[in-house]
């Protein structure tokens, strides 16, 4: 019944009565005393608010317990869901850079319980952690050792304090960077206790530069892969070969951050090249740094590779432990790693590199698969059409090489005053979906690229619930 009561607190059930309805028995089960309780409180006190402002609210216990069950259940929900990528963005950063194989999520599974993560089975006896990673990534690039953290600004941070605190690293001044959430070398060289010495300008540094540069107090010499940006025209860097031979001629270590860390030849499958850790290291690098999460395609990682006296000494680094990667992450680390000692079933076994290397045609051949759905879903709102476009590799990884791809462009019916309104709304709606989709706005038009689509079926049984009331 809808009640305008005059006195609200006699038309509000009490708390103890509705935890002993009937209509909670479930939610009581499903969620625990604790959380209904509060959901209880919650709605109650709403619907106290509602009748002292003089608003019409139903009291009767069945349309207040269906309150109560619309709250557990909201709360119930993850925070992390799935969602369909189609910026245009392959490892994008927002949403959760790359995708990881089946074969490293069904390690992580299997990882999950009790493992032998610091234990030596052979020995009966404890063991470390990197021993599981080791092998395969000596394997893969080259290196007389490795260590493992849990992300490439940690790799960064742990190397400079290990090997350089107290003292100077010469960097050129052209790689000072800054990437998304604020990294930004000169900082992180600060809080690892060593002092940035730049040399050279902005656009051209010589070899000569880091000569004059290196004086009794420099640690080390440092080359910082440029993630998010090209410097080009009148340009110079000195060659890794030329840095590293510098360096060991001065007793000094060269070092290298490579950022996104290719494990394979790119070219291979038709993309640009990246450097890899196995040709940075044998060009005379004695540390190179590198992500897991980027072109790598595995979780979110920091690794570390290089010579064993250097790759010791950052082990024992009080800071190693804090920095330190988790079981399940191993895991699937080491699924990928072995996956790349076939580099020529990557693209069908590693999303990144079979979503990278995605033909262009495959991708138009989905657009139009899917754009009958598409259109009977915004049907007397939007026009939609397919458009050529160019995606993006994403997250520092190749700023500014573009890959050919197909979209859908969406665009409101009406054209002028208050069309952006009804992009934006489109655009909402279509993440308010069970398994959102992200796309992009650009140009008045709403766009969907495609390249990152492959449950095809998944995307296109939720269109009928799009809302756009």
């Amino acid at each position: 019944m809808i009640q305008e009561a005059t006195n609200p607190q006699a038309a509000i059930p009490s708390v103890d009565k509705m935890l002993r309805a009937p209509l909670l028995a479930d939610a009581l089960e499903a969620h625990g005393r604790p959380a209904v309780t509060d959901a209880v409180r919650t709605v109650l006190a709403s619907l106290r608010r509602g009748l002292m402002a003089g608003e019409p609210v139903e009291t009767e216990d069945a349309a207040i317990a269906a309150r109560i069950s619309a709250v557990l259940a909201a709360l119930a929900q993850p925070s992390l869901v799935r969602v369909f990528n189609l910026t245009g963005t392959v490892l994008h950063t927002n949403l959760g850079r790359a995708p990881l194989p089946q074969a490293a999520i069904q390690a992580m599974v299997a990882a999950a319980g009790a493992c032998n993560l610091e234990y030596d089975l052979d020995k009966g006896a404890r063991g470390d952690r990197d021993s599981h990673l080791e092998p395969l990534l000596q394997r893969l690039t080259g290196a007389e050792a490795v260590t493992v953290v849990n992300n490439n600004a940690a790799a960064v941070l742990l190397v400079l304090n290990a090997l350089a605190q107290d003292r100077s690293v010469l960097v050129s001044r052209g790689e000072l960077i800054e990437i998304g959430g604020a990294f930004r070398i000169p900082d992180i060289m600060a809080r690892a206790g060593c002092r940035l010495h730049e040399v050279g300008t902005t656009n051209r540094t010589h070899l000569r530069d880091f000569a004059g540069g290196i004086g009794e107090d420099t640690a080390l010499l440092m080359k910082v892969h440029a993630s998010n940006y090209e410097i080009q025209g009148f340009t110079a860097a000195p060659a890794e070969a030329d840095l590293a031979k510098l360096a060991h001629e001065n007793d000094l270590p060269f070092v290298v951050d490579l950022g996104s860390g290719a494990l394979a030849d790119l070219a291979e499958y038709g993309l640009p090249h990246e450097r890899t850790p196995a040709e940075t290291l044998a060009d005379g690098a004695d540390v190179v740094t590198f992500s897991g999460d980027k072109l790598l395609g595995g979780p979110q990682a920091g690794l570390i590779v290089g010579r064993k006296d250097l790759i010791d000494k950052i082990r024992k680094n009080p800071m190693k432990r804090a920095m330190r990667l988790d079981k399940v992450t191993i895991a699937a680390l080491e699924a990928i790693f072995r996956l790349y000692a076939d580099p020529d079933k990557l693209p069908e076994r590693l999303p990144t590199i079979g979503l990278l290397a995605r033909p262009a045609a495959e991708i138009a051949a989905v657009a139009q698969r899917v754009l009958p759905a598409v259109a009977r879903a915004l049907e007397g709102i939007a026009w939609t059409e397919t458009v050529s476009c160019r995606s993006q590799i994403g997250s520092g990884s190749l700023p500014v090489d573009l890959l050919e791809s197909t979209a859908l462009s969406i665009r409101p019916l009406k054209e002028g005053r208050g069309a952006g309104g009804v992009v934006t709304k489109i655009a909402e709606a279509f993440r308010a979906l069970p398994a959102p989709v992200i796309g992009r706005v650009q140009d008045g038009a709403f766009l969907l690229d495609l390249r990152c689509l492959e449950d095809e079926a998944a995307f296109t049984a939720q269109l009928g619930k799009i809302d756009l009331s």
